[in-house]
């Protein structure tokens, strides 16, 4: 799958998804390191990613716009990372790319809860 990282990823999430076999693109690779939530959005969806993020305001966003790219959401800490992981990787098996580019996932220590937007 393609994702693009929002710069509140963390890097060991970032290189543990390209370790299990992701496309993964960080915001300041694309020089949007400092990019409003709406363009991190919009080039999401226009380089057909899926959106990470450990920004609640994406949700927000997400479900008032009701369009855009698919957001995964990650409830994180370093002190949850690993438990974080496994259910991310759970999550990626679980679902489509496509199903994941129409829904907004909310990804926590053992458990997930996704959602159609």
């Amino acid at each position: 799958m393609k994702f693009l990282a929002d710069q509140d990823v963390y890097n060991a999430t970032i290189i543990f998804s390209r370790d299990i076999g992701h496309e993964v693109v960080t915001a300041a690779q694309l020089g949007m390191a400092k990019a409003k939530d709406v363009e991190l959005l919009r080039a999401a969806h226009d380089q057909h990613r899926i959106l990470v993020t450990r920004d609640r305001d994406f949700g927000a966003l997400v479900f008032v716009q009701a369009s855009g790219p698919g957001v995964i959401y990650l409830r994180i800490l370093p002190s949850t990372q690993q438990a974080v992981h496994a259910e991310l990787a759970r999550a990626l098996i679980l679902y489509t790319e496509q199903q994941l580019r129409t829904s907004f996932v909310v990804i926590e220590p053992n458990r997930h809860r996704i959602r159609k937007v």
